[in-house]
């Protein structure tokens, strides 16, 4: 009887020794797969967060671009500051000969044109001789010479040709400065005024010139229903008769303590942004906008003067941003 009693207590702790290890084998707390669940679960170094931790390079706090990286991608970088804000109208224009330096030569008797020396577009000199005529009553020639320094701008008349008094063979300009005459619609009369500034674009890549409107005609042209301002112009030679520009009326200004360039605006989950830069790091910044021009905007909040933010080719930012973006949601 003892033996059986012995041989059941023996069962019963082997069979209890058998259910612990499976326990132990079974049980993700004590298994072997613990270790494996603790790595994947673990603190991780720093650079190694997960998509949706702060230490991500690209996330949506920012972007680091080195300064090689910054120049290859074309962004301009500027700094917030105080600026004044000019409403403008915008006025198209064409360039004129300015009238009063402007003259003509014609003949002193009329006669037959017998030589015709310059050309259209020759420089003169004063006194230069132009042409010879053969005059009808004396029957002798005579020299027909620049009355002034300047750029022929016409030529009328050929080698045979009769020449009257009163028929011009040159016209020549002294093209030193020029005149621009501006198109002013009636709504626009009482806004433009002798003594704007206005800068001119004249749309051949180099820097707009600035100036001042000289003139208001008090006159208008039926045909256009519109009036004349004009700027006179010093030309050094990129200013050339005949040819289209346009213009931009300074109306007023307004200085604002903080500005940027429009260029750099953004829009970032339907906000408006200015990427600024700390370091090698630009950073989407909120602001609030005010006052603006064709190419500054005011900004009321979210920028301090000083601030260094991306003024031109902001979209590489935004775009790299985006990459961030949607490499987390993987």
């Amino acid at each position: 009887m003892m033996k059986i009693l012995r041989a059941l207590v023996i069962g019963a702790i082997c069979l209890l020794a058998v259910a612990a290890s499976a326990y132990y084998v079974f049980d993700p707390k004590f298994g072997p797969k613990a270790g494996q669940a603790a790595k994947s679960t673990g603190d991780k170094p720093a650079g190694e967060a997960g998509h949706g931790e702060a230490g991500h390079e690209h996330g949506g706090e920012g972007v680091t671009l080195t300064d090689a990286q910054v120049a290859a991608a074309g962004i301009e970088l500027l700094q917030a500051s105080p600026r004044e804000l000019n409403e403008v109208l915008r006025l198209n224009g064409i360039i004129q000969p300015n009238q009063e330096t402007l003259v003509k030569a014609a003949p002193r008797f009329p006669g037959v044109v017998r030589s015709m020396r310059k050309r259209l577009g020759d420089k003169v000199k004063k006194d230069e001789i132009l042409a010879t005529v053969e005059s009808n009553q004396s029957l002798t020639t005579y020299d027909l010479k620049a009355p002034m320094d300047g750029t022929i701008i016409d030529r009328d008349g050929t080698l045979g040709d009769f020449a009257a008094e009163s028929r011009a063979l040159f016209t020549i300009a002294d093209l030193s400065t020029v005149w621009i005459d501006f198109a002013v619609y009636r709504r626009d009369f009482a806004r433009v005024r002798v003594g704007d500034a206005v800068s001119i674009d004249l749309g051949d890549g180099g820097a707009p010139i600035q100036a001042r409107i000289d003139y208001v005609s008090p006159l208008g042209t039926s045909d256009t229903q519109s009036s004349v301002a004009r700027a006179v112009v010093p030309n050094d030679g990129r200013l050339r008769p005949g040819m289209f520009v346009d213009g931009r009326v300074v109306l007023s200004a307004t200085p604002v303590e903080v500005a940027v360039k429009a260029s750099a605006l953004q829009t970032l989950e339907g906000k408006t942004v200015v990427f600024v830069r700390e370091g090698e790091t630009f950073t989407p910044r909120e602001v609030e906008l005010g006052h603006r021009d064709a190419d500054w905007v005011e900004v009321k909040f979210g920028l301090m003067p000083g601030d260094t933010y991306a003024a031109k080719n902001s979209f590489v930012i935004k775009a790299e941003i985006g990459k961030g973006s949607a490499a987390h949601e993987h």
